[in-house]
């Protein structure tokens, strides 16, 4: 997704606001009503229902800036506001007109939804200082704390601008790909117009500029109000009226039983486990050598440090050369599978004997389990993974859902600690084992799971035991060679993150990478009305993303 915003200067408190709201920002986009209108299979109804709820917005923000105008005691800032109200009364102007286009009659009263009336009343209420950490305006006696009040205000309504304008690129770039068939073009072209990006700059250079002499306290009142806006804002998409299936959430259909795999390393961490192990191992070295302790079979920290080193050199080298010699000479014209699986069976040997190796080394004999759950229980996931997870958690009984993680982690004790926190017994850990005595790692392995060819047969084995009774419906996330063949065989295969060997690996076998909005956006134009049960496995398509934030909206929704 495109970056927005960027005009606004760095470390800016418009910016910091919007970096800490933008994931939540991507649940407005993956719903129904944004995906289907961006495929332009949006019913008619819901489109008119839309646009007249948005005139109770434009006029509520022609109210707040005039408040605001009042509150604010500084001339620039007093001509800023005067030309952000123009432009509301001049949106509201074009609306109308499209009010009436659209069948709609402007003499009629319109009903506001109650996710409209619940921002409206919030944007009136800080208008009138009811702000929580504020001031009420009975209190406020000095024109500086009138000036809060206008910053307040303008901290209520930037969020609202920003998200407009983050929805407005990305309907404009998707219909880049449909410009003559949309029955919304008009609309879109007007609504994602340059004077709404400039007018989203505008504010948030305005909240910047009533900020600045702000406390931290009262800074964090305004948080509080972008936060909340966001989060209301996101509530009307969310609640949007459509009569249609869509492809979002995944979890729309009761009906379906659906199964989400996860990879691990890489693809929940930040850094790879094997690397963590060895560090575990190394630093129970040093503590021996400090110690001093008289162990013969004690290994010291510098020759584990070198025994590690020399290992993930060989590993790093060997494993560019058996990605070269994998992929064949010329690229695919149609996706092979066969191809695929041939070719990854060399990856599987290769990935084999490096554990090998790793056994042989001693490198992890002496690891303490105890030490291993503490650095399981302190590992930094990546952003956005444990909320998903933990949030398929408080879903998975009212939405029929499994969680399965598949992994070539050599020591499961380590999944199992990173995942403590509030989802391990609804989480399937298959993975690899350390051997034991007494708490103390022997440097052994239980290999369980060490190729693509262990993992996609977990895979299969997993749905085959769910029966044939009733529908289910497969996901794969994963970010490297070793997931290619889960992500292809799943239903809807997810890479995250920027893995050059998979993209390289898969397009010499005819995959395609497609970025996951825009492919939702595709499948939404397949629906024919009647079945939205379109996603299919071994279609040779992969949708990517960087962000957890993005699977969790499309998976389960707000």
């Amino acid at each position: 997704m495109a970056m927005l915003g960027m005009a606004v200067e760095e470390g800016s408190a418009a910016k910091r606001f919007w970096i800490r709201s933008r994931k939540e920002a991507v649940f407005a986009q993956y719903t129904p009503f944004v995906v289907c209108l961006t495929a332009g299979t949006l019913e008619t109804e819901a489109f008119r229902n839309y646009i007249a709820q948005d005139v109770h917005f434009l006029k509520t923000y022609a109210q707040a800036y005039e408040m605001a105008e009042e509150c604010a005691d500084d001339d620039d800032a007093k001509a800023a506001i005067t030309d952000l109200r123009k432009a509301v009364l001049e949106r509201l102007k074009m609306h109308n007109s499209f009010v009436q286009e659209w069948g709609i009659d402007p003499t009629k009263e319109i009903v506001p939804i109650p996710a409209t009336v619940k921002y409206t009343d919030f944007l009136l209420a800080t208008t009138l200082g009811k702000v929580e950490g504020g001031k009420g305006p009975g209190k406020i006696v000095t024109p500086f704390e009138e000036t809060k009040i206008a910053a307040y205000i303008v901290g209520a309504m930037t969020p609202c601008m920003r998200l407009c304008a983050f929805l407005a690129k990305e309907l404009q770039v998707c219909l880049q790909h449909d410009a003559n068939g949309h029955p919304y073009k008009k609309w879109i072209e007007n609504y994602s117009s340059e004077s709404l990006e400039v007018a989203a700059v505008q504010i948030e250079d305005l909240l910047d500029k009533l900020s600045v002499p702000l406390t931290g306290e009262e800074l964090e009142v305004i948080e509080k109000l972008y936060h909340q806006a966001m989060k209301l804002e996101i509530d009307f998409f969310s609640v949007q009226p459509i009569g249609q299936p869509a492809v979002v959430p995944l979890t729309n259909d009761p009906a379906n039983h659906l199964v989400i795999f996860s990879d691990f390393d890489l693809t929940c961490t930040v850094v790879d486990s094997s690397a963590i192990l060895a560090e575990i191992a190394i630093l129970t070295a040093a503590k021996t050598d400090h110690s001093g302790t008289d162990n013969l079979n004690a290994r010291s920290f510098s020759e584990m440090r070198n025994s590690w080193d020399s290992l993930s050199r060989q590993y790093t080298g060997e494993y560019e050369q058996c990605i070269e010699s994998l992929l064949p000479k010329e690229e695919a014209k149609t996706f092979d599978y066969e191809g695929l699986c041939k070719s990854l069976g060399l990856l599987s040997d290769f990935e084999k004997q490096a554990n090998s190796r790793v056994i042989e080394s001693g490198v992890l004999k002496g690891t303490s389990l105890d030490d291993i759950k503490r650095a399981g229980e302190h590992l930094i996931l990546q952003d956005g993974c444990t909320d998903f997870f933990q949030n398929v958690v408080k879903k998975k009984e009212k939405l029929n859902m499994d969680l399965h993680v598949l992994s070539y982690c050599w020591c499961a004790d380590l999944l199992r600690s990173a995942f403590s926190s509030g989802c391990l017994n609804y989480l399937n850990i298959h993975t690899n084992e350390f051997n034991y005595q007494e708490s103390i790692s022997t440097g052994e392995i239980v290999r369980k799971m060490e190729s693509p060819m262990d993992k996609v047969e977990a895979f299969k084995s997993i749905l085959s035991n769910l029966g044939s009774n009733g529908k289910h419906l497969s996901v794969y996330i994963g970010d490297s060679v070793g997931d290619l063949l889960c992500l292809l065989e799943a239903d809807v295969g997810i890479v995250i993150g920027s893995s050059t060997s998979l993209r390289r690996v898969g397009k010499q076998f005819g995959v395609s990478f497609i970025p996951l909005f825009p492919g939702l956006v595709n499948k939404q134009r397949q629906i024919n009305g009647k079945d939205s049960c379109i996603w299919k496995g071994l279609s040779g398509v992969l949708y990517t993303t960087s962000s957890w934030s993005e699977i969790e909206a499309f998976i389960l929704g707000t």
